[in-house]
């Protein structure tokens, strides 16, 4: 994924990787310096992760050998 490629990431994708890491929504907020209710409104599609935060996403991710979909 180049520098200024962002993956997107859907609200399903999002609670499965805070699933899958055994972590409650505060307890994501708290890893990625962000508030619980940030993950609240990605995961109930309020909001989108964007830039910064859709990039942390993705590191966390690859690190953690989470499997996800990759965009065609």
């Amino acid at each position: 994924m180049s520098k200024k490629e962002t993956r997107y990431w859907s609200s399903s994708e999002i609670r499965a990787l805070r699933r899958y890491l055994g972590l409650t929504q505060q307890g994501m907020a708290e890893e990625m310096g962000t508030r619980q209710q940030t993950i609240s409104e990605w995961e109930t599609r309020k909001y989108q992760p964007r830039g910064t935060s859709a990039r942390l996403l993705s590191i966390i991710a690859e690190r953690s050998d989470f499997e996800y979909r990759t965009p065609s």
